[in-house]
C-alpha cells in the first residue's frame, strides 16, 4: 500500500517545484548552482554546442540571470565542482569524489597494462603543469573507445578515468589535465572506498538517482545508466533496503499500477508543492526552455506517462529518421510540457532564431501562455548574450 496518493497533475507539480522550474526563481548565482547540483547529485555534460552546452542549458532554466562564467568558475577556479563520470559525462560537487572510488578502480587496468606511458604522462604533467594531448609526443597509435588514437590521448584519458588526473580547465571542448592530487582537497583525494559492501554501493547509487530525477520507479530506466554492475536483482535489493531504512517513500499515482518513489528527505518539497496548488494566487505563471539531457527528462518513458510528452533527442539519428529535428528543446509551462522547438545555431550576438516550433496537441495557447513563452524566450536569449524579437514568432 502506497504511503501517498497523488494525481498526475500533483506529481507533475512536485517535479516542477523540485527542479526549480515552478513560479518565481528560487536559486541565484553560484550558491544557487551549488544548491541545485547538490540536490540532484549531478548534471550531465555534453560537448555539443548549438545554443550552449547541456549543463549550461540545465542551469539557465533554474538559476536567475544565469551566466555561463559562473559554472566555469565553480569548476576551474573555485574547484567546488568537478568533471567526471556519474550518469555518463557529468558535473558534480567535489565532495562526492570518494563515492566514485569503485568506478575509478575499474579503469585502473589501463594504467597497469601501460605503466611506462602512464608514468611518462604523469612526469610531464608534474614538471610542466596542465597539458592537453597536443602537448605530448607519444604518437604511437593504440586502440581506444572511439577507435584508434594517439597514445598521448589514451594515456591522459586512461589516467583521468582511473582518477590520477583531473580536468584543470577546458578551451572550448579541449581538456587540459593536471594531477588529481593538485586539484582535489587533501581531505577528499585519496579517501578510501566509503562502501563496505556491494549492497551499500547500490543502495547509495539508487538513492542518488532517485534524487537526480525527483520521482522514479523500480524498473529499467535510462536514469540508472552509469551505475556499474547494477542489474535487476541489485536494483530490487537496493529498493528493498532503502524502503526498510525509511530513506525512500512510495507514491501511488492515480490510475497507474506502477508506484513511484521519492527520497523521504524530499517530502517537505512535496508538501510545499501541494500547498501551492491550493493557493492559485501563489502560482505565478512561468515557462522554461529545458535541456535535451535535462534531469527532469532522464526517464523518457516516465515523462511520457506523466506528461503525455514523447521526447527523443535526435542529434545522432540520420536526417531521414528524425521526427522533429537536429537539436530540439522542450518547453515547460506550469506543470505541462506544452511545446518544443528547434533553434538555429547561435553565432555571436545574432538574435535568437527559431527554425521550427511545435505545440503539443493538448496545449492551450491562450494569451497568458503566449506571454509566458515569449518571456521565457527573451530570458533564454539573454542567457546567450543576445535578444529575441517576439514579432518574428509564428504562432
Amino acid at each position: 500500500m502506497a504511503d501517498i496518493m497523488l494525481s498526475k497533475s500533483e506529481a507533475r507539480t512536485f517535479l516542477a517545484v523540485y527542479h526549480g522550474l515552478h513560479g518565481e526563481y528560487e536559486l541565484e548565482g553560484k550558491e544557487g548552482i551549488m544548491a541545485y547540483i547538490r540536490r540532484v547529485g549531478c548534471i550531465q555534460y555534453d560537448p555539443l554546442n548549438v545554443v550552449g552546452m547541456n549543463a549550461e542549458l540545465v542551469l539557465q532554466s533554474r538559476i536567475k540571470n544565469f551566466d555561463r562564467r559562473m559554472l566555469s568558475e565553480l569548476l576551474y577556479a573555485d574547484r567546488r565542482l568537478i568533471d567526471y563520470w556519474d550518469k555518463n559525462m557529468a558535473i558534480f560537487p567535489v565532495e562526492d569524489w570518494p563515492y566514485f572510488y569503485r568506478r575509478r578502480a575499474l579503469h585502473q587496468g589501463w594504467c597497469d597494462a601501460n605503466p611506462e606511458a602512464a608514468e611518462r604522462t604523469r612526469a610531464e604533467i608534474e614538471l610542466r603543469g596542465p597539458l592537453c594531448s597536443g602537448d605530448l609526443d607519444d604518437n604511437e597509435k593504440v586502440e581506444w573507445a572511439w577507435g584508434p588514437t594517439r597514445m598521448s590521448r589514451a594515456a591522459l584519458e586512461g589516467m583521468y578515468h582511473a582518477g590520477h588526473l583531473g580536468v584543470h580547465h577546458k578551451s572550448g571542448t579541449r581538456k587540459y589535465y593536471d594531477l588529481a592530487s593538485r586539484l582535489l582537497p587533501e581531505g577528499v583525494y585519496g579517501k578510501p572506498d566509503p562502501f563496505k559492501t556491494d549492497e551499500d554501493f547500490y543502495a547509495w547509487s539508487v538513492l542518488r538517482r532517485i534524487g537526480s530525477v525527483g520521482l522514479l520507479w523500480n524498473k529499467p530506466s535510462d536514469a540508472w545508466l552509469g551505475i556499474n554492475g547494477l542489474k535487476t536483482a541489485q536494483r530490487m535489493a537496493a529498493f528493498a533496503a532503502l524502503l526498510a531504512d525509511g530513506a525512500i517513500t512510495e507514491v501511488q499515482v492515480e490510475d497507474w499500477p506502477q508506484p513511484l518513489y521519492l527520497r523521504t528527505r524530499d517530502l517537505a518539497v512535496l508538501e510545499r508543492s501541494l500547498s501551492l496548488r491550493t493557493d492559485t494566487a501563489a502560482i505565478p505563471s512561468r515557462a522554461s526552455v529545458l535541456a535535451p539531457l535535462d534531469n527532469l527528462l532522464w526517464d523518457r518513458k516516465l515523462i511520457l506517462e506523466l506528461f503525455g510528452f514523447e521526447y527523443r533527442w535526435e542529434v545522432y539519428k540520420p536526417v531521414p529518421e528524425r521526427k522533429w529535428g537536429y537539436y530540439v528543446l522542450p518547453v515547460l509551462y506550469g506543470d505541462r510540457l506544452i511545446a518544443r522547438f528547434e533553434p538555429a545555431k547561435q553565432r555571436g550576438k545574432a538574435p535568437l532564431r527559431i527554425l521550427k516550433w511545435w505545440w503539443e496537441e493538448d496545449a492551450v495557447a491562450d494569451e497568458a501562455t503566449r506571454a509566458a513563452v515569449i518571456a521565457a524566450l527573451e530570458r533564454f536569449a539573454a542567457y546567450l548574450g543576445t535578444h529575441y524579437d517576439a514579432a518574428e514568432f509564428v504562432w
